[in-house]
Order: C-alpha cells, then structure tokens, then sequence
C-alpha cells in the first residue's frame, strides 16, 4: 500500500545541457500531474506527463524541471553592432541639443538592454529529452519509495483501526440478544402496569414480540459486517493501487452500521454504534492519502 505523499529531486547531464527535477505528490482522488517546463521545450510535456502516468494512479504530482549549461559550458557573446553605433548617436545628439558633451562610456553600453547578449539559445529538443527522462525516472523512483514508505505506516495503522471494529462487532453481537428480552420485560411489564390480564403467552404478545425481533434482526448486517472485513484485509495484502476500493469499503461499512443503529432500540447498542462509527471516520481520513 502505497501513501499519495512524496518527493524526490534527481538531475541529469549530457554533454549539452543539464535537467534538475522536483517531484512532489498530494492526495487526490484521481491522477493529476502538473509539469513547469521552460516554453521552449514545451512540445516534451505530453510525453513527461506520459512517463510519470505509467508509474503512478492517483495523486497530484507536480514535477519542476530546471535546464541549464553543464559545468565548463561556454556562452557565447554577441554586440549588437547597430544599436551600439545608435547609442552613440543618440549622445552626440544629446550633446548637440544642450549644447555640452554629454561622453558616452562603457557602463552605458552594458546598461542598455541588447548591445552585449550572452547566447543563451536553447538546446534541441531532442538533446534535452536525452537529459531529462533519466531525472524524471530517478526524481519519481524516489518520491515513490517515499510514498512506499509512508504506506506502511498507513497500512499498520488501519489493520490495527480494522481489528477495533471487528471487537466492536463482536461486543454488538453479544449484545444484541438481550434487546429482545428486554423488550419481551418491558411489554410485561407495561401490560402490568396498565392492570390488563394478558398472558405472555397469548398469540396476539407472541406476535407483537415475533413481529419485534423480525424488526431488530441484525444477522443480515452483521454477516455482510464480516464479509466487508475480510475483503478490506484482502486488499490491505495487494502490492497495487487500493485506495478507490477501499474508500468504497469504507462507504459499505458506514451503510451496515447506519442500519444497525437504526434497528438497535438500545443504549448500550447505540454506544457501540457510535464507537464503530467514529473508528471508520478515522479509517476513511487514513484511506483518502491511500494510492
């Protein structure tokens, strides 16, 4: 069982250009993945986003790729040759104007946008995939890993959730019994009270306390209860996605023990039910970081 949250960083060099890649994920109900690229290597997201889909199902994955020169590179440096030379002009025209040599210096040339340019002209496309597919596939492989990791806890932690309900099953079923009884002693009881001379054993009481335990009967819930436990820690044992089953186990688990509730006319059965019920919510907080 995997978490939805991880990061990893790897990088990448060829001999013309170099790739860093951060890879961070969150939970998310489906997959999503978010890539910044420079514009110029825009054309390369959809096969990134590709790659990164393959290794991963659910989760929003944001991948950061960074390409530069590689150590020792060198850039070459070009003079706008024309707008130098209208740069001059325009100062011996200043000059003119105010009628005072306004002297052009070197600091003006470099402060003017476009006289002097570095070479900083992208790598072909093609080069920098070779740099950045190597990264992407370690940057992912470790954020994995750390969402492997994660998972365990995750996994630990809600076998352990699972087990607390199965005892608190357990204590419902051996409680649910004496709803009937106690049930069949207030009906006396209230029949005493009302000083009516009726027999328990009269076919109109047996009915009334046949048609309440018809009403109460919880083994249908309680069987489907099992059954929802046993297929839980089925997919707790895969070594693949699991948390869209699971989130649908949990749903199915609230179901039964709504019903439940609704049938059990008892305090002590109700305390049960609300003990299961604040364990499944925190089984379904655990489940929504679950890939």
């Amino acid at each position: 069982m995997h978490s939805m949250t991880g990061f990893g960083r790897a990088e990448h060099a060829t001999s013309t250009i170099a790739a860093r890649i951060e890879a961070s994920s969150v939970n998310r109900k489906q997959g999503e993945i978010v890539i910044q690229l420079p514009r110029a290597y825009a054309e390369l997201e959809a096969g990134i986003r590709k790659a990164a889909l393959q290794k991963l199902s659910r989760g929003r994955v944001n991948i950061s790729i960074q390409l530069e020169q590689p150590d020792g590179a060198t850039h070459a440096i070009r003079v706008n040759a024309a707008r130098a030379r209208a740069l001059e002009a325009a100062f011996s025209e200043l000059s003119n104007t105010i009628d005072r040599n306004v002297e052009l210096t070197s600091s003006d040339f470099l402060r003017t946008p476009e006289v002097i340019e570095f070479d900083h002209a992208p790598a072909d496309p093609d080069d920098a995939k070779q740099a950045i597919m190597p990264a992407l596939d370690a940057a992912l492989d470790q954020m994995i890993a750390m969402r492997a990791n994660e998972g365990q806890h995750l996994l630990h932690d809600v076998e352990n959730r699972i087990s607390t309900l199965e005892n608190i099953t357990q204590q419902i079923v051996v409680q649910a019994p004496s709803v009937l009884e106690r049930y069949r002693e207030n009906l006396h009881r209230r029949l005493t009270e009302a000083q009516l001379d009726i027999d328990l054993s009269d076919d109109r009481i047996l009915k009334e306390i046949g048609l309440f335990a018809d009403r109460c009967d919880i083994t249908e819930e309680i069987t489907r209860l099992h059954s929802h436990f046993d297929k839980f820690r089925e997919y707790l044992a895969l070594d693949e996605p699991v948390g869209r089953p699971l989130d649908f186990l949990c749903q199915e688990l609230n179901r039964e023990f709504n019903t439940i509730g609704s049938k059990a006319n008892d305090a002590t059965l109700a305390q049960h039910i609300v003990n299961a019920k604040t364990e499944l919510e925190k089984i379904r907080e655990q489940i929504q970081n679950v890939e």
